[in-house]
């Protein structure tokens, strides 16, 4: 049975915005024009007005007049959701971006060597609230119609999982609206003919759908109300897993000791999560992002695999070195593929080995990490405050 997870962003425009202007997360925001235009994203705060993406601003000024527009920068989105993605490539190559803010995650075969699909998401969620510095909804289910509308339950800042057994009991209750595929002007026939829950849907034979809605409109609904996913379970790929992590600094840095640092940052996250996640690289991608926005991407095969951040560094370092210096810098990342699983690694010792090395160290600190929150354990190089959003 396949197991699929949706992934969507909270308010993501509206998010990434108060990512810069945190004195604003408890008042009302919108993102679009102060008196005029499209609200393109609003927070919690202004939904509670009943403020809500897609109405203009004229009447979102009007349910809250105190409401705070902020200009869009799609930049900053394109950057936030290629972030998130590579978080999510750190489960699984079987990612499809649904549009910038959501996206569907196949775990069907990454259960077996990552715990159950509701760990996976919590983990999911905790690296997106800790790296993006965003909040996501989560939803679980056997196809993407139930991931999608348990990612819709979630919301805000939760995660639901609908296990196959459940979906009847999950849907029938619901409004028909509710269901995705079923538009205002569906919903608004469907009111007409006295159904009101998905559950009334399912009770009209099929035939009868056909004859009010058309043959395929109507054999969509006869599916849907059963939780029977009618799209084609398509996955851009191939695509290959990998770990990574990329930042985007405050401000463009052209002192190489401050570029190493904020590698070894990087580095330090990518080995965590590959921890975490029981799995081991060969290959390390060490790519930038220059002050004038072109980038370059250079990569370098390891001997062993690793999940050691000194290893990860050193390759990085490498990588850095081949780049012209004095380079403005607006961006580092780096990422981990060709990725095997820890248990099937083995290490030959060699005599001049410590009895306890980094190995050991890494583990205790991740440990340390896990029980006390935050970073709690973490190398004296990284004690400073980081310059930029790691994503």
């Amino acid at each position: 049975m396949a197991v699929i997870m949706h992934v969507d962003m909270d308010a993501f425009y509206a998010a990434v915005e108060l990512r810069r202007r945190p004195e604003l997360a408890e008042v009302p925001v919108w993102v679009g024009g102060e008196h005029r235009g499209v609200v393109l994203s609003a927070n919690y705060p202004a939904r509670a007005f009943g403020v809500r993406g897609g109405m203009s601003v004229s009447a979102a000024r009007r349910l809250c007049p105190h409401g705070v527009a902020l200009r869009p920068d799609f930049a900053s989105y394109v950057e936030a959701s290629a972030g998130v993605r590579a978080i999510l490539e750190t489960i699984t190559a079987q990612v499809a971006m649904a549009s910038i803010d959501e996206a569907y995650l196949d775990l069907t075969a990454t259960l077996r060597g990552q715990g159950s699909a509701v760990e996976i998401g919590e983990r999911v969620r905790a690296l997106v609230r800790d790296e993006q510095r965003l909040g996501c909804s989560v939803g679980i289910g056997p196809n993407r119609l139930i991931a999608k509308m348990a990612s819709v339950a979630a919301k805000p800042d939760g995660l639901v999982e609908i296990p196959p057994d459940r979906v009847v009991d999950f849907l029938h209750p619901l409004p028909v609206e509710r269901l995705v595929g079923v538009g205002d002007s569906t919903a608004a026939r469907l009111h007409a003919r006295g159904v009101q829950t998905i559950g009334d849907l399912a009770a009209i034979p099929r035939p009868e759908l056909r004859a009010a809605f058309g043959r395929h409109a109507g054999a969509m609904l006869a599916e849907i109300a059963w939780g029977r996913d009618t799209t084609r379970q398509h996955w851009a790929g191939p695509g290959e897993r990998g770990v990574g992590c990329q930042e985007t600094f405050a401000r463009d840095l052209s002192d190489p000791a401050q570029v190493r640092a904020e590698i070894l940052r990087v580095c330090d996250k990518v080995a965590t999560r590959m921890r975490a996640a029981a799995v081991m690289g060969r290959t390390v991608t060490f790519h930038v992002r220059f002050a004038d926005f072109t980038t370059r991407s250079v990569s370098l095969g390891l001997a062993e695999p690793t999940d050691l951040t000194g290893e990860v560094y050193a390759a990085a370092l490498r990588l850095y070195d081949r780049l012209p210096q004095r380079q403005v810098l607006r961006r580092v990342g780096v990422r981990v593929t060709g990725l095997v699983d820890r248990g099937r690694v083995w290490h030959q010792p060699r005599l001049d080995d410590p009895e306890v090395g980094w190995e050991a160290l890494e583990l205790a600190a991740d440990k340390v990490n896990r029980t006390f929150g935050g970073r709690a354990a973490k190398r004296a190089a990284l004690t400073g405050p980081p310059r930029g959003i790691s994503i």
